[in-house]
């Protein structure tokens, strides 16, 4: 993988690292950062968020995802539930309404990091490759990036 491609971090991907600090360079996905708000395990980690929230909102790091990501993640999720063909790779296999509603965070994320020209950086590529389907968004695994 090319030293200047964009990085954004997935949620399993912090809290495997046991730690909000990102490797330089990376992105922060502001729906990472509700994950991780709604599983914070106390009043000084949200802080911890909070400030790490408001870093990189100053930097320019923080991706949050727009009108147009919502409605792509939208459209996203409805062709994975109607199993339609995907343009990519042909026939897609139905999801449940469960996993429909279990992708969106991801489907949200990958749409904000294709528009920034990001790759996510997942341990969960499975669901990524669900998604990238539809939306041609670059997934790769901690392991191919560093």
């Amino acid at each position: 993988m090319p030293s200047r491609t964009r990085l954004l971090a997935d949620t399993n991907y912090i809290i495997q690292r046991r730690s909000a600090d990102l490797p330089a360079g990376f992105l922060l996905s502001a729906v990472v950062l509700q994950e991780l708000a709604a599983g914070a395990r106390d009043k000084d980690r949200l802080r911890e968020l909070a400030q790490l929230r408001l870093e990189y909102e100053r930097d320019g790091k923080l991706v949050v995802p727009n009108g147009e990501d919502w409605w792509f993640a939208g459209t996203v999720l409805n062709s994975l539930l109607r199993g339609v063909r995907s343009d990519r790779r042909g026939h897609t296999p139905a999801i449940s309404k469960e996993e429909q509603q279990r992708l969106l965070r991801d489907a949200l994320i990958a749409r904000s990091a294709k528009r920034v020209n990001a790759t996510v950086v997942t341990y969960n590529t499975r669901d990524f490759a669900k998604i990238s389907r539809f939306c041609n968004v670059a997934v790769a695994e901690p392991d191919e990036v560093f």
